[in-house]
């Protein structure tokens, strides 16, 4: 059974409550380092850790006063805590407290698409192990070009998943870093051991060096990775929506059985699932390019990241997500025709085997030039006529002359084309 990340659990993360929890937690702990320090009186501290709260109807009522969210946060806290509530944010900075909250959403969220890309992997290597030696036709142009299997397919995606996986794993430790820092990052009101303590109860890294953000670069990096995850998603969902056509039909997306294809053809059985994933990859493109517009920001800060990050943050990882969820269970589910591979791949009559032909006519020494000469008039033949390549190649005689009989059966035996198939296997770790 797929394990399953769903929106909802991952959209959790992008609530208001969420993000005011995290923001609490931020203020609690800088109030303990600040303790540490001298700064916070140990009762209020208690005060502090045992009533600080907030309601998210009460900050929203707030910030339409004030238009400031973090001050709405502030006062709503405080009227929770009390007078104790002086030493909260003391220091502090709203991008302290946004940022390292950032941070810390981007990594929560980053955990589950993670986990999504092993899940994607691990049904890909269940196809490609079950389909090892299915035989089918590779493509190239769109073109018969020669045989593949279908587990090669998969094998292939289970490797481009892979990699996926290492773009997202960088990208978590990209982001993984807060700041407390003070107005423009200098620590001037605030002690560097603050922000030390701060981070690594929320398991972060302090940034070396900061303004009164962090730089956006480490936010346009998330981002891209997770839109070329997204690509990714998207090569496969077109190599299965192409495999599905009429005219191919080699796989097909599970269709139920009250299921319905379309509004006026009931015949219709429609890559939905590929083709909604194929849009999806657009949109993360698209946030991506707002990422890297987010990079340049005036001198220490402006805002003008903030509004577009409330956007392309959440949905992002919540389109990416769903995509890595619905390409899982489109592979686990994916019907496999065997048979209609194998009528596909005979298609042309042994057009597939022309290079075999080639290097079997250089081998007996003709010169390359020639050898592709005399392959290339037979196998235009073979495509106007239906004759088999074989039997017009048997029929040439200055071809038979230098080749033996039992050598050209030999180069039209499939089984020649995955001689690497094992080796290829081990190498991708299947």
């Amino acid at each position: 059974m797929i394990e399953r990340y769903t929106a909802p659990e991952i959209g959790g993360i992008w609530t208001d409550e969420n993000r005011f929890r995290i923001w609490l937690k931020i203020e609690v702990l800088a109030c303990e380092a600040m303790h540490k320090l001298g700064l916070v009186p140990a009762a209020d501290l208690k005060r502090i850790k045992s009533r600080a709260n907030f309601s998210v109807d009460r900050i929203n009522e707030i910030e339409a006063e004030v238009n400031h969210d973090v001050i709405a946060f502030l006062t709503n806290v405080a009227e929770y805590v009390g007078p104790s509530a002086r030493y909260i944010h003391r220091g502090l900075t709203s991008s302290d407290v946004l940022d390292t909250a950032l941070a810390v959403q981007m990594t929560q969220a980053m955990d589950i698409l993670i986990k999504d890309v092993k899940v994607v992997r691990r049904v890909a290597a269940a196809k490609a192990k079950r389909y090892k030696y299915t035989p089918m036709i590779g493509r190239s142009h769109g073109i018969h070009a020669e045989p593949v299997t279908f587990g090669l397919k998969m094998a292939l995606m289970y490797d481009e998943f892979g990699r996926a996986l290492t773009r997202l794993e960088a990208a978590r430790e990209i982001v993984t870093v807060g700041q407390l820092s003070g107005a423009v990052g200098t620590h001037a009101h605030l002690d560097p051991s603050v922000e030390a303590y701060v981070c690594r109860k929320l398991k972060l890294s302090p940034a070396a060096i900061s303004t009164q953000v962090l730089q956006r670069d480490r936010h346009a990096e998330y981002l891209s990775a997770i839109a070329i995850v997204g690509a990714s998603v998207e090569r496969w969902a077109v190599e299965l929506r192409h495999l599905q056509r009429t005219e191919v039909h080699e796989v097909e997306e599970f269709f139920g059985a009250n299921q319905k294809g379309s509004s006026a053809m009931p015949h219709k059985k429609n890559p939905i699932t590929g083709e909604k994933l194929t849009g999806l990859a657009r949109l993360l493109r698209g946030n991506a390019m707002v990422a890297l517009e987010n990079v340049a920001l005036w001198h220490e800060r402006d805002i003008s990241h903030s509004s577009a990050e409330r956007v392309i943050m959440p949905d992002s990882t919540i389109a990416l997500d769903h995509m890595l969820t619905n390409l899982a269970r489109l592979v686990k589910d994916l019907k496999v025709f065997p048979k209609r591979m194998m009528e596909n791949l005979n298609m042309t009559h042994g057009l597939i085997h022309s290079q075999q032909v080639l290097l079997l006519l250089t081998d007996s020494g003709i010169s390359r030039e020639l050898s592709y000469r005399m392959v290339q008039k037979h196998a235009m033949a073979c495509w106007e006529s239906g004759v088999p390549l074989k039997e017009l190649v048997a029929g040439d005689a200055e071809i038979m002359k230098k080749v033996k009989p039992e050598d050209l059966e030999r180069v039209f035996d499939l089984q020649t084309h995955f001689v690497d198939v094992d080796r290829t296997f081990k190498v991708v770790g299947l």
